[in-house]
């Protein structure tokens, strides 16, 4: 047995490093608002000490969190090691905004915190916790990068330190932190080697799995090639040019708002459609409406978005890594009338989830981890699109969660850009709330809180064509669409 340890990353887990540039960053990232509670010190501050050591306390259950990258020679694929000079201090910061700080000062730091990389050098996580919010209110920003996680598992993680009892505290004593010795190069290369001469074995070890599990063997090859030639058909086409899409520079924009899970629950039931497919007309009616007041007239454009789906099954709960797919889809933003967008973008979510098109970018990074270097670029292209816009959906909990007794009160995601696309939409569901976060670049979209204002206008005029004015008290909090990541 040899006497190091590493994890080698998955293939989709490499293409979110292949992706970063100093101008692409891509790590996950969040603002989330809590009241002081418990966690208030006696001058208003925040008792850092307690959030540390909560921390520390639970880092022993999710062990990415203390390993760094290595890269094998020559073939330059990333594994992840132990960091033997792991420092808990470099991770959690402390900050404050001038008091009274207010929410346009939050945004603000969120997105310069947001304009810098992660240190490839060491765990590929920090965790800003920032007081001087008024209203009795503090701030944790979290940047994760996405070769960690995805946004489910990012979900699931942050409810390891939180619980919804008001009351838990985590233990005090602190497990010990050993860490595993890390290969050497040449032990790393060794190892390369010997994994690349067995693939051709592994590969035929999968198919014979696959073809038991599968009940129809032809039909269920012959379904899959069709996803992939759909997936790859959008790969080898170009979007439409528009003003919020172009080259990115090094500076990002954030905002956010909040809508009432009610309200889009009513307007889901009124129309018979499911929550994804309100919150995409909410985003056509948006898109149409920014590009109309940048003198675009939305008629002449094709404008695709990719929908990231979560591929998680039980057992890959709270699990480290990326297990997610995406749906390519046009946004018929050229349609005025938001119950015609939404007949037009149901009909086309329900023939992608009967074509399967998620399946696509799964079997590209299956096969890529057989074949390295023959079918990641291309399988990461068809994941990022040609398109002009990330929409991500997360299913939160719909109760109230508390750190140390502080109770969060809103959580806003921030989705990483991709090179060309301008703008990013995250949505993260959580205690009756759909909370809505907006990543832009600066240099595209200075203007970012009119992007957030038209979404607001478009959901509303959405809710006027559904008949629903008000948020009724009998509609029941249910998590958005689970397929949707």
């Amino acid at each position: 047995m040899p006497h190091y340890k590493y994890d080698r990353l998955s293939a989709q887990d490499a293409t979110f490093l292949m992706f970063e540039t100093p101008e692409v960053y891509m790590h996950i990232s969040a603002t989330m608002i809590f009241d002081l509670g418990p966690l208030e010190t006696e001058g208003g501050g925040v008792d850092i000490d307690a959030i540390k050591k909560a921390t520390e306390a639970v880092l022993h259950l999710i062990p990415r969190y203390r390993e760094k990258l290595a890269w094998i020679p020559f073939f330059n694929h990333p594994v992840w090691v132990d960091d033997s000079d792991f420092n808990l201090d470099y991770h959690i910061r402390h900050t404050s905004l001038p008091r009274p700080g207010g929410l346009e000062q939050l945004k603000r730091l969120s997105a310069r915190i947001m304009s810098h990389q992660l240190d490839r050098a060491r765990p590929l996580w920090e965790t800003w916790v920032v007081e001087g919010l008024e209203g009795g209110r503090f701030a944790m920003i979290t940047k994760l990068h996405h070769c960690m996680i995805d946004g489910e598992s990012g979900a699931d993680l942050a409810q390891i330190l939180m619980s919804p009892n008001e009351n838990h505290r985590l233990p005090h004593e602190v497990p010990s932190y050993i860490p595993r010795p890390a290969p050497t190069p040449v032990e790393l290369l060794k190892d390369e080697l010997a994994l690349r001469a067995s693939m051709p074995l592994h590969a035929l070890r999968s198919f014979q799995s696959f073809s038991k599990e599968s009940e129809n063997l032809r039909d269920e090859i012959a379904m899959r090639a069709r996803a992939l030639g759909s997936l790859v058909g959008w790969a080898v086409s170009s979007p439409s040019e528009t003003p919020v899409n172009g080259t990115l520079g090094p500076h990002r924009n954030f905002d956010w708002l909040t809508m009432e899970l009610a309200k889009v629950k009513a307007v889901r039931r009124a129309l018979g459609c499911t929550v994804n497919d309100v919150v995409l007309t909410t985003v056509t009616g948006a898109v149409r409406r920014f590009l109309i007041r940048r003198r675009v007239r939305p008629e002449d454009i094709d404008f695709r978005v990719s929908a990231p789906v979560s591929v998680r099954n039980e057992g890959d709960k709270g699990t480290m890594g990326n297990k997610v797919s995406s749906w390519i889809l046009r946004l018929p933003i050229g349609e005025v009338d938001p119950k015609k967008q939404l007949e037009s973008i149901h009909a086309a979510t329900q023939e992608l989830k009967a074509s399967k098109q998620a399946l696509g970018v799964e079997m590209m990074m299956a096969a890529a981890e057989w074949t390295p270097g023959v079918l990641l670029s291309l399988g990461a292209r068809a994941a990022s699109g040609p398109i002009n816009m990330i929409v991500t959906n997360v299913p939160g909990p719909q109760f109230p969660l508390y750190l140390l007794g502080a109770k969060l009160l809103e959580s806003f995601p921030q989705v990483p850009l991709l090179q060309g696309t301008g703008i990013g939409v995250a949505l993260f569901s959580y205690d009756g709330k759909v909370c809505w976060g907006f990543n832009s670049d600066y240099g595209l979209l200075p203007d970012l809180e009119d992007f957030q204002a038209v979404v607001s206008e478009a959901f509303e005029e959405l809710c006027e064509a559904a008949g629903v004015d008000e948020t009724p008290a009998d509609v029941q909090q249910l998590h958005p669409d689970p397929r949707v990541g």
